[in-house]
């Protein structure tokens, strides 16, 4: 069974353009996944937001049209040879040219309908002087089609809503190449139109010389920009793992040799080979007649035939065991890798041969047992890191990777250089789970975990985006599996307790932890630090079973805890005028948002605002800052350590998320209405009776510490390292600590910092989901509500406006020890901050996402120089500056100042010129699907809400956001660009290699 789980994105004008997936898919174990961010759910506030009654209105219109019945679903080809219950809301069916399909109505989000189309072939289809071909031929059918001219594709899909690179992407793996559209809004029309472009794409692409001249630079773009120092361990890591068979020396991105060798002839006789209708399905999740959906199949895929002989897939070959191996342990290929940018890392993996399998009830039952297996060993390694171990983390993982190899693979961190006696504690513990049972409460421990993931998507089945749902169904397909309904992963789960006995999990333990070969790769920054030949040795060597690090099992419970304090009580409630949402005032000061809806069934998200965020440190803070979200959660609260806090929230649905915005701290949790009680206990303990033990903060520095330098393995690195800092003015709060800051940093230092934060500053509190208003007042009251009254600010509280960099035709230039191809240019225009103008915020939006589709037309397109140039506005809302416009691309080093000339001219243009009406409808329509859709969520407005207890302007700005995303002029955006798109204001970075110099 696939797995299954809930995905949404709600950021405007986010970007991910068309994708290589470098890793394998993983097969820990596809019936268990946790539930992810915020579903979307059922319609927001009356007038406001186009909503669901006009897409009521498309369905009906559509529904109205004469359509050819269904097929029987008797004996659906998913299911064939498999005993798991049939989703019965999926409808399966086969065109007479053997292209198959699946189709499911399915609201969420309201007026959308994804459609995904699976074409079996991926980079181990390629033949000899193939290399790259199936993710070259991804590229080609976006360049231009049948349906669609050259370059077409990214202004078509945006006239019908869809966001380049989010709504319309592509993936292409070792074993597949996925194509993946979510049409948002549609209408009849753009539902049918949708499938013509792509069937001309699947059937039809052009693939002619000058096409394939013109993206052979672009490809050639994206291998750089993912190249360097993840391009070599991915590729080692490869030839490691993998050894003696395809998968060990095909990458799916291709060689630059097979890349600019290609031609028209050698790429039709690929596309002929493969893209062939018995070789596609396509799979169509949305809210849409079911029959409609199949009947756009067929219009558009029934005459779609094959060119000669069907070539049957390649065989993807076996591992084999080594030659004059140990039997009882045949240690394979080991490498030890210096790479100086990097921490250390040692994998290693027992890996068996693939084999098909009936996906059969008891196959899944048997899964469920090695993750269990798996989970145990995974809680004993980190008791063991907790407790001084010689690595900051280990993890064990079951993965089938790309129909290849069957493989447990074991991760290790290494302290410092004790890469021996790290790899020998973790075989320790590992040896010891293969020598005695485990017992009955740690398995009841890891079922209980388990079991609250199921229980949750059984009650939140209803907010599943269709795009989720048949991503869910391609990996099932890629995969050779089945889908299942969440009651029916449940139900298995529950009827496999019997199985779950301490010698199944530990035959499973030993199935795991053997195979036909052993093999290892480490990666250190120190060169001399160890060899193949220490390697190998440490892995033959005999291990002494761990007995000691099998964690307390000790049920605790919150009614065991000391009360937080007096029960608080309510001085006043407010309706906000938003839907149900209001605000109560508690009397110590507390604020807080309530929205119980029963439109997000079994879900509570709970999010806690306090005290003024970066500003409440002073620039000596600097090395503390960032350990906060990494140590302060795990540094303990009132009797409870790291341990036991573990223990305590076993088998429940309970979070502690922990950011740092520019005005407030925040936590945040999704938890469901039968633990929202304890949920509030655990922020209100964080806040009341905080404690710092030192283990945690320690070990967070030392993780700081050893990541450090892998920043400046790539440009991308450095960005993120330095760009913030650098935007900020080289303000220190922003800087991430080097080695250095963090050497002498203790757990006395760490609470000296945060100490004051959590004792002070205004608290507000957000209650949006499922749950018992009454219930969650009484609650309140006895958590949030019983803290002390707290002073407004800590003392050293900084101004609300921030520094800013200054201005520069120059680039500041900064160097990155990866690759000698890579670099990264950045042009950052100053804009504002705050409340009082959050429409030309809005608006600045807009005017990027024009900039940003120039940017991609100029360097992508007409020069081939960057795969994936980006535009964003930032516009902070507790800050009355600090806004920005910014421009970043990676591209070669000598195309830097090519870069800084396109962004200046586009400025320069805009501002002179206003844009075209197309242009700007091709940015507005996205805008205006974006938020129709973001807009059926409660985290939609949970983020727009956030702050408006101290800010009462930001619930009346709420009303106003879809008219200011989507109501614009070109002559406004012009008057934006002349205002802020100031050559001289411009702020200018580039990152190059450290031999390059300056640009």
């Amino acid at each position: 069974m696939a797995e299954l789980g809930v995905r949404n994105d709600l950021a405007l004008g986010e970007f991910h353009p068309y994708s290589t997936a470098m890793n394998c898919s993983r097969r820990i174990l596809h019936v268990i996944s946790p539930i992810l961010a915020i579903a979307l759910i059922g319609a927001g506030p009356a007038n406001q937001i186009r909503g669901a009654r006009e897409v009521e209105g498309k369905r009906s219109a559509m529904a109205q049209q004469p359509l050819p019945p269904l097929p029987s679903q008797a004996n659906p080809w998913l299911y064939q040879g498999s005993d798991i219950p049939r989703d019965k809301e999926w409808i399966f069916g086969t065109l007479n040219n053997g292209l198959r399909w699946a189709v499911r109505r399915n609201g969420v989000p309201p007026g959308q309908v994804s459609i995904r189309i699976r074409m079996d072939v991926g980079s181990l289809y390629e033949g000899k002087n193939e290399a790259g071909y199936a993710h070259f031929l991804e590229h080609l059918v976006f360049r231009q089609s049948k349906y669609l001219g050259e370059a077409q594709a990214i202004p078509t899909w945006q006239r019908l809503g869809a966001t380049f690179g989010s709504d319309t992407n592509a993936e292409t793996t070792p074993t597949q190449t996925a194509f993946k559209i979510d049409l948002p809004g549609f209408t009849s029309d753009s539902l049918d139109e949708s499938f013509k472009l792509l069937s001309g794409m699947m059937i039809a692409p052009t693939l002619s010389e000058s096409d394939i001249r013109i993206e052979a630079p672009i490809v050639l773009a994206e291998k750089r920009e993912r190249g360097g120092t993840a391009e070599r361990i991915q590729n080692v890591t490869r030839a490691v793992l993998y050894a003696g068979q395809p998968l060990a020396d095909h990458a799916p991105i291709g060689t630059e040799q097979s890349i600019e060798g290609a031609h028209q002839q050698a790429v039709r006789a690929f596309h002929a080979r493969w893209y062939r209708p018995e070789n596609a399905a396509i799979i169509v999740a949305g809210d849409a007649d079911p029959a409609l959906m199949a009947a756009l199949i067929q219009k558009y895929f029934g005459d779609w035939r094959g060119v000669g002989v069907p070539v049957p897939a390649p065989f993807f070959g076996v591992p084999l065991a080594p030659l004059g191996g140990n039997i009882a342990n045949p240690v394979g290929d080991v490498r030890v890798v210096v790479e100086s940018e990097l921490p250390r890392n040692i994998t290693y993996a027992y890996v068996r041969p693939w084999r098909e399998k009936w996906d059969t009830i008891a196959y899944n039952q048997g899964l469920m047992v090695d993750q269990l297996a798996q989970a145990i060993v995974n809680r004993r390694l980190e008791t063991k890191a907790r407790a001084g171990g010689s690595f900051l983390t280990a993890r064990v993982d079951q993965e089938n990777i790309s129909r290849s190899l069957d493989g447990t693979f074991i991760g290790i961190s290494p302290l410092d250089g004790k890469w021996l006696a790290a790899l020998r504690e973790v075989r320790g513990v590992i040896a010891d789970a293969m020598l005695r049972a485990p017992s009955k409460e740690e398995i009841a421990r890891e079922a209980a975990e388990i079991n609250v993931v199921f229980e949750s998507q059984v009650q939140q089945r209803t907010l599943l985006p269709g795009g989720k749902l048949a991503d869910d169904l391609v990996s099932a397909l890629d995969i050779h599996e089945t889908v299942a309904a969440p009651e029916v992963v449940q139900d298995i789960f529950h009827k496999s307790f019997r199985l779950f006995t301490p010698q199944a999990v530990l035959e499973h333990s030993r199935k795991l932890f053997s195979g036909t070969v052993l093999r290892a790769l480490y990666i250190t920054p120190v060169a001399g630090e160890a060899d193949a030949a220490a390697l190998r040795k440490a892995l033959l060597e005999p291990v002494v079973p761990d007995t000691q690090v099998r964690a307390d099992q000790t049920p605790l419970s919150f009614a065991q805890l000391p009360a937080i304090g007096p029960v608080g009580r309510v001085i006043e409630t407010v309706q906000t005028g938003i839907d149900e949402i209001e605000q109560v005032n508690l009397a110590n000061g507390v604020k807080v948002m309530l929205w119980p809806t029963s439109s997000d069934p079994g879900r509570v998200t709970v999010k806690l605002m306090f005290g003024a965020g970066y500003r409440a440190f002073s620039a000596q803070d600097m090395p503390y800052i960032g350990l906060g979200p990494v140590a302060l959660v795990s540094a303990g609260q009132g009797t409870l350590g790291q341990d036991e806090l573990d223990r305590i929230t076993t088998g429940r649905k309970l979070g502690f998320d922990f950011r740092i915005d520019d005005g407030s701290f925040v936590f945040s949790a999704d938890t469901r209405r039968e633990d929202l009680a304890d949920q509030l206990y655990l922020f209100a303990g964080k806040l009341a009776t905080p404690r710092w033990d030192a283990p945690p903060i320690l070990r967070a520095a030392a993780a700081a510490r050893q990541q450090y330098a892998s920043y400046a393995a790539s440009p991308q690195g450095i960005l993120e390292r330095d760009l913030r800092y650098l935007q900020r003015g080289k303000d220190a709060r922003f800087r991430n600590p080097s080695p250095d800051d963090l050497a002498d940093v203790t757990s006395d230092g760490f609470r000296k910092v945060w100490a004051p934060i959590l004792a002070s500053g205004p608290i507000e509190v957000q209650i949006f989901g499922d749950f018992d208003r009454a219930s969650a007042m009484t609650a309140l009251l006895k958590t949030l509500g019983a803290l002390p009254p707290r002073p407004q600010q800590v003392a050293n509280v900084f101004p609300s406006r921030i520094a800013v960099p200054i201005p520069s035709l120059m680039p500041t230039t900064l160097t990155h020890r990866g690759d000698p191809s890579q670099a990264a240019a950045v042009v950052s225009w100053p804009t504002g901050g705050g409340t009082a103008n959050l429409r030309e915020s809005r608006q600045l939006v807009i005017l990027s996402d024009i900039f940003s589709n120039r940017l991609l037309d100029a360097l992508r397109e007409k020069l081939g120089a960057s795969y994936a140039p980006q535009v964003g506005s930032e516009w902070p809302l507790d800050l009355d500056n600090g806004g920005s416009l910014t421009a970043i691309a990676q591209l070669s080093p000598d195309i830097a100042a090519k870069f800084f000339a396109a962004a200046d001219a586009i400025a320069a243009d805009l501002a002179g010129n206003p844009p075209s009406a197309d242009e700007l409808a091709r940015v507005i329509e996205p805008l205006r699907q974006q938020i129709s859709r973001s807009a059926t969520s409660t985290g939609f407005y949970m983020q727009q809400l956030e702050g408006a207890t101290r800010d009462p302007a930001r619930y009346k700005a709420i009303s106003s956001i879809y008219a200011d995303y989507t109501q614009t002029s070109p002559q406004a955006m012009q008057a934006l660009a002349q205002k802020y798109l100031v050559k001289e204001r411009a702020w200018r970075l580039a990152v190059v290699p450290e031999a390059k110099g300056k640009p």
